[in-house]
C-alpha cells in the first residue's frame, strides 16, 4: 500500500524566518501553489487516499484541505466538512510541529544574536536537547510515534492508503521511525515545505519510492 507524508506548505511565519512551533499562522500564496502541486502529483500518480491525518494547526490542515480538492475530492466537500468521519480524516495534536516553547515568535536572527549561534544551533539541530519551554526532536517523536503505532501502521497493515500532512520535526520523527535512521541521520534530514515522500508499504517493510 502507498503511504504519503507530506510538509504543509509555506507558512506566514516560514516567509517571516519565525520559529513557529505550536503557534498557528496560515499559508502563504507560495505555501497554497506548493499545496496544489502537491494535490497535482499525488492526482497524477492516481493515489487515493483511504485516511488522512493531520495535525491541529491551520497550516497543516489548510494544506490538506488544498491537497484533496487537487485530487479531485471537491464534489464530497459539503458533506466531509459537516461528516468528516465519512472521510476518514483524523486530526491530532500528537502529529503537531516541535514546540519551540520561548524561542516561539523569534526571527532566527534574532534569537542568534540574543542566545548566541551556538546555542542557537545546539536546539535546532541536537536529537535531545529542548530550548527553554519547548520540546526536543526526541520529545516531538516520543508522543508522534506512540499516535503512528496506534492509529497509523494498523491501517497500514490492513491495507488502507494513508496521507499524513504535518510538519518538518514531526515528520522527521515519522522518517526516523520507518526508515530505522539514527539519532545522527535523521539530524542530517531536511523535509521541504510541499515536499512529498512515498512509501511503498509491503510485507510489514517501508520502502521509499520517491521524494519529489
Amino acid at each position: 500500500m502507498t503511504f504519503v507524508l507530506v510538509r504543509h506548505g509555506q507558512s506566514e511565519w516560514n516567509l517571516k524566518n519565525l520559529f513557529t512551533g505550536w503557534k498557528d499562522p496560515i499559508l502563504t500564496e507560495l505555501g497554497i501553489s506548493e499545496a496544489k502541486l502537491v494535490g497535482d502529483h499525488l492526482n497524477g500518480i492516481k493515489f487515493i487516499p483511504d485516511f488522512l491525518f493531520t495535525s491541529a494547526l491551520k497550516r497543516s490542515q489548510q494544506t490538506m484541505d488544498i491537497i484533496l480538492d487537487q485530487i479531485e475530492h471537491n464534489r464530497y466537500k459539503d458533506v466531509f466538512k459537516s461528516t468528516p468521519s465519512g472521510f476518514n480524516v483524523i486530526t491530532d495534536p500528537a502529529l503537531n510541529e516541535r514546540d519551540y516553547g520561548d524561542l516561539s515568535g523569534l526571527n532566527k536572527d534574532d534569537a542568534r544574536t540574543k542566545w548566541g549561534p551556538e546555542q542557537v544551533q545546539i536546539w535546532r539541530r541536537s536529537y535531545d536537547v529542548a530550548p527553554p519551554g519547548g520540546e526536543s526532536l526526541k520529545d516531538t517523536a516520543n508522543r508522534v510515534i506512540p499516535f503512528f503505532k496506534k492509529h497509523i501502521l494498523p491501517k497500514l497493515k490492513q491495507g488502507a492508503r494513508i496521507l499524513v500532512v504535518a510538519h518538518g520535526n514531526s515528520l522527521r520523527a515519522l522518517v526516523k521511525e520507518i526508515e530505522l535512521l539514527s539519532e545522527e541521520e535523521i539530524l542530517k534530514l531536511e523535509i521541504e515545505t510541499g515536499e512529498p515522500i512515498i512509501y511503498d508499504f509491503n510485507e510489514n517493510k517501508f520502502v521509499l519510492r520517491s521524494i519529489k
